[in-house]
């Protein structure tokens, strides 16, 4: 299994300097790939048989899928058919990624070669012809080498290839930028099917010998060994025959220069591997192109960045409305704050005037601020009390020498004033009960009321008044 320290190196090095690794042009854009390189990065999989090529090109355009399903495979490498199929309902990655879970050994070579499944996804959305095109020639090689020929596993067909047009864009997508690649389209055709389309052999070869030559020595060809090679072997031989059911669904158009997709076992193979709304969703999609023509899905991408602008902006235009969202609601927020700060400091000034006021307004009653609804009074905002400092201070230096004056007589009533919203600031002024002449002995909360130093008229629940804002009681 892939070790988490690298794969978050290279998900991070992927993230961050993907873009920076294409070559840049005098004004800015990115260069388009050479044939020289673009058979670099096809001579690895340019003799997988056609299906698998396909849906191995596609699925190298989720490089962060492509990693999760390879350590899904590590993890679970006895799980076969039906229960396969249930388990990997659980994961959301394009189909095409699902299929290769198939192909155990062509998800290792992706896996330990990283930078070359970055650089063939690239190549595949921004040049598909043109590597479609370098695939022909390097079998064209193969060929003439005597290495590429119709065996029990696979049959291999030439055929003329016929002048074509290049491919209409999608529905509701621009065209794609045409590089100028001064390369001759192959005399030929040559294509690669499994000789029974239920059982495929994947092929194990050496690039740099089974193409003969290798013509461009700073371009050497990516390749990978896999368990059990052995060298100086057959320059093609193949593993074990892989039953796959109904995993292979796509295939190469050679004429148009694009791949496509067998809408029927497309659907069947989705309804399989994914839950029922996924697959609905998924399998709706497809059905509306009509023509069967593959169409990469950004969703998948997962944050991996484009290797240009161009094809950043053909393919990610659902993240600029979101981008947009995001600046306005950053605007939104600010203006909300100045608003809320500026809304604070007249409230402080408001409730300055209404505490001045608070014993007519409270007379013969008790009045809680602090939380609760006793009066429907307002919590203090974040800015209450704005320009009051000198009141305040005057009111903090009465309320310490009250702690001090009946902190021995308090010391027993640690609950005193307390309340499920907090501490609570009450006191009453010089009314008495209904039906008596006599003044309150006691406060709401139960505790003793004691006459204000000075006066006889007013009495206060000293230690609740202590613990909160005292008020100015004429």
């Amino acid at each position: 299994m892939m070790e988490r320290p690298r794969l978050v190196a290279w998900l991070m090095a992927l993230a961050l300097t993907a873009p920076l690794t294409a070559t840049a042009q005098p004004g800015g854009a990115t260069a388009a790939f050479t044939p020289e390189q673009l058979e670099q990065v096809a001579a690895p999989v340019a003799l997988y048989p056609d299906p698998l090529l396909a849906q191995l090109l596609m699925a190298s355009t989720y490089p962060l899928e492509v990693v999760q399903a390879a350590r899904f495979v590590k993890d679970n490498p006895n799980l076969k058919g039906a229960q396969l199929n249930e388990k990997l309902k659980e994961q959301t990655w394009d189909d095409s990624v699902k299929s290769l879970v198939e192909f155990p050994e062509v998800l290792t070579l992706m896996d330990q070669k990283l930078d070359w499944v970055q650089k063939l996804g690239d190549a595949f959305l921004g040049q598909q012809k043109e590597l479609l095109d370098a695939v022909q020639r390097l079998r064209a090689r193969a060929q003439a080498q005597g290495n590429l020929k119709s065996t029990p596993q696979q049959t291999v067909t030439v055929e003329p290839a016929a002048p074509t047009a290049a491919p209409p864009p999608g529905p509701g997508q621009p065209p794609p930028p045409q590089p100028v690649v001064v390369q001759q389209q192959p005399a030929t055709v040559i294509t690669i099917e499994p000789t029974n389309p239920q059982v495929v052999y994947v092929p194990t070869y050496n690039p740099t010998v089974v193409y003969g030559a290798w013509p461009y020595p700073a371009y050497p060809p990516y390749y990978y060994y896999p368990p059990g090679y052995v060298a100086g072997a057959a320059l093609l031989s193949f593993g074990i025959g892989m039953a796959v059911g109904g995993a292979l669904w796509g295939n190469c158009n050679w004429g148009h220069g694009d791949v496509n997709v067998n809408v029927n076992q497309y659907n069947s193979y989705s309804r399989n591997v994914n839950n029922v709304d996924v697959a609905n969703r998924r399998t709706d999609i497809q059905n509306n192109r009509g023509n069967g023509q593959w169409q990469h899905n950004p969703e998948h991408r997962k944050g991996a960045q484009y290797r240009d602008a161009s094809t950043q902006q053909r393919f990610n235009k659902a993240a600029t409305p979101n981008a947009q969202s995001r600046e306005a609601f950053r605007g939104r927020a600010a203006e909300g704050r100045q608003e809320m700060a500026r809304g604070g400091m007249q409230q402080g000034s408001v409730a300055g005037r209404q505490g001045a006021q608070a014993p007519v307004a409270g007379r013969g009653q008790a009045q809680q601020l602090g939380g609760g609804n006793v009066g429907q009074a307002r919590a203090p905002g974040a800015f209450e009390g704005v320009g009051q400092g000198r009141a305040v201070s005057t009111d903090s230096a009465r309320g310490r020498t009250s702690r001090e004056s009946v902190g021995s007589s308090t010391a027993g009533r640690g609950g005193h004033g307390r309340k499920a919203s907090g501490w609570l600031f009450q006191f009453l002024r010089s009314s008495p009960r209904k039906g008596s002449n006599r003044f309150r002995s006691s406060c709401a909360c139960g505790g003793p009321l004691s006459p204000r130093p000075g006066s006889s008229r007013a009495r206060f629940c000293w230690p609740g008044l202590s613990a909160a804002r005292p008020a100015v009681v004429p």
